[in-house]
Parts: C-alpha cells; structure tokens; sequence
C-alpha cells in the first residue's frame, strides 16, 4: 500500500492522489505514511530517542531542537519516555515495538499502516501494545491494522476487512462482521470465537 513493493494491478489511493500512477514522487507519498512492521525494525547501535528523532531529520528536515521534542512527545504518548536513551537490546518487546509506533507517530502521518504488531510479543507485552493503539485509536489517529486480534479489532475498528487466502471474503463494520457475517467462512470465525 505504501508502494515498498509494486502492485501488479489495481490502484492505491493516499486521498486524492494515487500512488500507483507514473511519476508520482513516493519518496514524498510514502513521508505522509507511518509504518510499524511486524518485527521490530529499530536500528540497534541508536537508542530509543535517537531511532525516533532519525526520519525527523532525515526525511522531513526539521531542525535538531524541534526533532527532540516531537521524539520526546511521540514516545511520552506511548509511554515509553522511560527508555529514551536505552538501547533496542535494553528494552522488553513490548517497549521496542512501542518506540516504533513512537517512530511512526512522530512524523503526523496521514495514515499509519502496521502489519501484525502484536504478532512477535508474548501476550503479556501484546496488551501493553494493544493499550497502545487503542489510545490512538480514540485519539483519532488513521489506521490499517492487519491482525489476528479479533477482540481489539472488534473494539477499535470502524470498518473491518476479512481477508483470506489472497481474497477479500467480507467488509463492513465489526458490528456486522461479529453479529451477523455474511459469507460461510466469516461464520466459521464468528463460530470460533463464540464458543
């Protein structure tokens, strides 16, 4: 979606302008877009302030002073201000995998795209995440999450996608997804997570 990889077909919108049409710039697309992976991309030999403030610099230019305080603010929103000056290696995986929403926060994307945040944490380290996300979510903060959270989705989203092998099998609200699916394989996780 970020166009890291590009599609064979199809179109991909950030508002009104599409991303997957030649000559688009995606250098300045892709710094409208916040990105959390699925495994903790952090840069090991920076500290947790340092991986933050770097696309600050880097990307959007901002000068040193304003780059540490948007840094300190991104990480006081995912309360993680406590680890600013450890290293990836000194922080729980919970920790590092919120300094990377930090990252991603901090440059006020339009949207932020995270693939299976949850995905390498133990569950304990998955609510404090969850926890996470759910503050933005209330904040008003855009959002594609892919996830297997089924009780998070159901709570944060506005509009959910079930998504099965290669194929988009049902959309809309959770309320519907959760209450009344559609499609025989959209009960079939209903059914699962009734029981």
């Amino acid at each position: 979606m970020a166009m890291l990889d590009i599609p064979d077909k199809g179109e991909i919108y950030l508002r009104d302008q599409c991303l997957t049409q030649s000559g688009v710039d995606l250098n300045k697309a892709r710094a409208r877009i916040g990105f959390v992976f699925q495994h903790i991309y952090l840069f090991r030999h920076l500290t947790a302030l340092k991986n933050v403030e770097l696309a600050l610099n880097q990307v959007l230019k901002l000068p040193k002073e304003e780059a540490h305080k948007r840094a300190m603010d991104a990480l006081a929103e995912v309360k993680v201000t406590g680890c600013a000056h450890k290293y990836p290696s000194q922080m729980s995986g919970g920790q590092a995998q919120r300094v990377g929403i930090a990252r991603a926060i901090a440059r006020n994307p339009e949207i932020i795209l995270l693939d299976e945040p949850t995905s390498a944490l133990d569950p304990e380290l998955t609510g404090e995440v969850i926890d996470t996300l759910r503050d933005l979510a209330k904040e008003g903060t855009t959002m594609l999450i892919v996830s297997h959270e089924m009780p998070f989705a159901r709570e944060v989203a506005e509009e959910m996608i079930f998504y099965d092998e290669g194929h988009i099998i049902e959309t809309g609200p959770p309320s519907l997804f959760f209450n009344a699916p559609n499609t025989d394989r959209a009960k079939t996780i209903h059914d699962k997570n009734h029981k």
